[in-house]
């Protein structure tokens, strides 16, 4: 008996003993991984001397911030020479729906110049350019090809490189970077939401896509950038971020920026992602009460969507913000919805606007014949293996598996 209790006391200290070294490792790995991440924006010690003395344009729109400063301000107060704000989709402060106009104008706050980038004039002419030494580039991206500010970048990058400007890039960390996805970009697909041969989640930061545009000789006449990288700290492509001000007004959460690169594909359609609510790219529904028992009505919202598809109608359908984790790209919901309607036409209402999204014709083929996500995926599989062996040359930070 008095061995048995040995024993036991033996097995009781060993037991204690192991669960507190696993609870000693646990703790340490938080601790390493815990350490906030540091937008390129948020390290003014790297950027602040280089744009001192110079006349400097400004790529921004509300998610450019220092702690909660907006970066226009910060630089003036810094003494830093602002010449120019050039404003892409949804404006300099970022108040204005999608695809509304973005007039040329003055930023009331501080005096300084504001031009358009987004509508007609896409990027910035020599004559914008004439009385600038650098352009500073900081916006929030998403991760997703049809995101428009990746095409703004592009843009800028290629007037940078025709008229001899240094572009500096405040990196930011990419939320839906952890991961690649989707077919690569075909040329006869080549629009706004598409300039670029990459996929429709790229995987890259900002920084990273300028490093690759720049590399691979993407731009005009394969021009390259004089380009600087103010990189993030604290960052790999596992870290989830969740940013603090939405990069759009339409993509209020995670959980959206999670959805949107499976929903967006959505807008080609007669069906609702939400805009027009308070939780756009969360759910989806459409005028009919066989589609689901959750309901929204799409209203009219300044600063989000004043016409939103189905306005003022009651929709039925599904409610995406019950889902524990969003998931990665799928084509899976647009699938499932199309199987709801007797025609595919009564869903599918723009398919020339969904092949530009995609960046090919053949996947909505492939839809149409009855295919699966899983059957449809294996068609760009080459393709996007490809494409990750070329991100691999110009990764800033530790990757994902």
């Amino acid at each position: 008996m008095k061995n048995n209790e040995k024993r036991q006391k033996q097995f009781n200290f060993w037991a204690i003993l192991i669960i507190l070294s696993i609870f000693i490792s646990a703790t340490s790995i938080v601790h390493a991984n815990s350490k906030p991440v540091i937008t390129g924006a948020n390290q003014p010690e790297q950027y602040l001397d280089r744009l001192k003395g110079k006349s400097i344009g400004l790529v921004v729109n509300q998610t450019s911030t220092v702690e909660n400063e907006h970066l226009v301000d910060f630089l003036i107060r810094k003494q830093i020479s602002v010449r120019t704000i050039f404003a892409p989709e949804h404006g300099f402060r970022g108040e204005a729906g999608a695809g509304e106009t973005i007039s040329n104008s003055k930023d009331t706050k501080t005096g300084v110049s504001i031009v358009s980038i987004y509508g007609k004039n896409k990027k910035p002419t020599s004559k914008q350019l004439e009385d600038i030494d650098v352009i500073v580039f900081d916006i929030q991206d998403v991760g997703c090809r049809f995101y428009t500010y990746i095409s703004t970048l592009h843009y800028v990058m290629e007037a940078c490189a025709e008229n001899h400007k240094k572009l500096v890039i405040l990196d930011r960390p990419n939320p839906n970077g952890d991961y690649t996805a989707g077919p690569v970009l075909k040329p006869a697909f080549k629009s706004f939401v598409g300039l670029d041969p990459i996929p429709v989640v790229h995987g890259c930061t900002i920084g990273e896509l300028a490093l690759m545009i720049n590399g691979e000789k993407w731009l005009n006449s394969g021009v390259q950038t004089d380009l600087e990288i103010i990189k993030v700290g604290n960052y790999t492509h596992k870290t989830l971020f969740d940013p603090p001000i939405k990069p759009s007004p339409n993509l209020p959460n995670q959980q959206a920026i999670r959805l949107y690169p499976s929903l967006c594909f959505f807008e080609a359609t007669s069906v609702s992602v939400g805009r027009g609510t308070e939780f756009p790219f969360q759910v989806l529904g459409y005028p009919n009460s066989d589609f689901g028992r959750f309901t929204f009505t799409p209203k009219s919202i300044l600063g989000m969507d004043l016409n939103p598809l189905q306005k003022d109608k009651l929709c039925y359908g599904d409610d995406l913000r019950s889902l524990a984790t969003a998931p990665k790209f799928t084509l899976s919901f647009f699938i499932q919805w199309l199987n709801k309607f007797k025609k595919s036409d009564q869903f599918l209402t723009r398919a020339s606007w969904f092949n530009l999204l995609m960046g090919n014709d053949t996947v909505l083929k492939l839809i149409l014949e009855g295919k699966d996500d899983a059957e449809i995926s294996k068609s760009w599989a080459a393709e996007l293996a490809n494409y990750r062996t070329i991100r691999k040359k110009y990764l800033l930070y530790s990757d994902f598996k």
